[in-house]
């Protein structure tokens, strides 16, 4: 008897910490969503790439998937508005990438700060 009070108890304070914290698990409704959500975009994508280019971009998903995922939004929202002219090639994707690259590319500096020490052997040397 105590161990199925204990065990109510343990799945009633769990659905709380989940509806505290938003997980989709939670709320089954809000799991169909997100699945339809999915379903519609890799429609949408299947539509916008022929084989070679969404091979190209599910690999670089496995890699990079925050780039995937920009240059998805971005190909989504052409489809959308009407800007895209066919399918989308896989060279197509790579100048696409080479412009998402550029538009998010960092400048990282390096600068050495060299300590000056004054050495007593420093005139020796000559």
């Amino acid at each position: 008897m105590a161990d199925e009070e204990l065990e109510a108890l343990r799945q009633r304070r769990l659905g709380e910490i989940r509806a505290e914290h938003g997980d989709p698990s939670a709320d089954p409704s809000q799991q169909e969503a997100k699945q339809r959500e999915a379903e519609i975009r890799n429609t949408i994508l299947a539509q916008v790439f022929d084989q070679a280019a969404r091979a190209r971009l599910s690999n670089l998903a496995l890699v990079k998937p925050d780039k995937a995922k920009a240059v998805e939004n971005y190909l989504i929202q052409m489809a959308r508005f009407g800007q895209l002219a066919g399918k989308v090639s896989e060279q197509g994707l790579i100048e696409i990438l080479e412009k998402v690259s550029q538009q998010t590319e960092k400048k990282t500096t390096v600068k050495f700060n060299r300590r000056k020490v004054l050495d007593s052997d420093e005139e020796d040397d000559y």
